[in-house]
C-alpha cells in the first residue's frame, strides 16, 4: 500500500494517531492477559480436577476502563498537532463512551441482548443524523478491510470521489466502528457466567482493536477533488473563526 502526505502535506496518519494507536495495542495485550487468566490456571489443572480457580478481575477491569483510556489517547493526539495541520472534519467525531451508549439501550430493552459480533450488528438509526453518512461509508469500509482490502480501499475511492468526505475521515471512522464493537464485545464479558465465555469475549475484541489499528495506520493514496474539499475545509475555518 502507498503512502502519501494528506491534503495539506499533514504527517502520516500513524504519526497522528501514535497515542491512539499504542493505547489500541496496549488494550490487545491487556485483552489476551484477561483471557491468560482464565486458560492458564485451567491449563495447569490435573485432568480430573472439576472445578478450576481463575481469576476474571483484569476482565472486568478493562471492560470498565477501556472507553475512557481510548478517548483520552484520541484526545491526547490532537492536542500533539497545531490545528494548521489537523485536517477538518465533515461532521464533530463522537467519542467511544457515545458510541457504546447508542447501542446501550437497545441491549436494555431486550434484557441485554447479545453484544454485536461485527460492525454492521450496530444499530445506524441510533446514529445522529449529521454523522449518519459518515458512520455508513466506514462502517463498509470496516467491514471488508479484513476479507476484502481491496475492495475496502474501493468503497473509500467512491465515497471521496462525491468531494463529501476525506479518505482520512472514512478511516477514521472505520477505525472507530472497529473500536466501538471491540469495546462492547469487552463490556459483554462481565455478562458472562462461565469464564471461558467471558475469555472468549476478551479474544473476539482482540481482532476488533487490531482491525482498528490497520485502519488507523492506513494512508491511502487516493486523487481528491480538490476544489470540492478545499472549499468545504475553508467553509470550515470559516465557521470555527465567526
Amino acid at each position: 500500500m502507498t503512502t502519501t502526505a494528506d491534503l495539506l502535506d499533514l504527517p502520516a496518519r500513524r504519526r497522528r494517531h501514535a497515542r491512539f494507536i499504542a493505547a489500541l495495542t496496549t488494550m490487545i495485550g491487556a485483552c489476551a492477559s484477561s483471557a491468560g487468566d482464565v486458560y492458564g490456571p485451567i491449563s495447569q489443572a490435573d485432568s480430573g480436577q472439576d472445578a478450576v480457580p481463575v481469576s476474571l478481575l483484569q476482565c472486568v477491569q478493562l471492560s470498565l476502563s477501556a472507553q475512557l483510556l481510548l478517548d483520552l489517547a484520541v484526545e491526547e493526539d490532537a492536542a500533539r498537532w497545531p490545528e494548521d495541520v489537523r485536517p477538518a472534519r465533515a461532521v464533530p467525531r463522537r467519542t467511544f463512551a457515545e458510541r457504546c451508549a447508542e447501542f446501550g439501550p437497545q441491549r436494555a430493552v431486550k434484557g441485554g441482548a447479545p453484544v454485536p459480533r461485527s460492525v454492521g450488528a450496530v444499530p445506524a438509526h441510533r446514529v445522529p443524523s449529521e454523522g449518519r453518512a459518515l458512520f455508513e461509508v466506514g462502517t463498509l469500509v470496516c467491514e471488508r478491510w479484513t476479507d476484502d482490502p481491496q475492495q475496502a480501499i474501493a468503497r473509500v475511492e467512491e465515497a471521496v470521489a462525491t468531494g463529501a468526505f476525506t479518505a482520512g475521515e472514512i478511516l477514521d471512522e472505520a477505525a472507530d466502528c472497529a473500536v466501538t464493537v471491540g469495546l462492547l464485545t469487552l463490556d459483554g464479558a462481565r455478562g458472562q457466567s462461565d469464564p471461558s465465555m467471558a475469555a472468549e469475549h476478551c479474544l473476539l475484541a482482540v481482532r476488533h482493536f487490531a482491525v482498528a489499528v490497520a485502519l488507523a495506520s492506513a494512508d491511502l493514496d487516493i486523487d481528491i477533488p480538490h476544489h470540492r474539499t478545499r472549499a468545504r475545509e475553508t467553509g470550515l475555518r470559516d465557521a470555527r473563526s465567526g
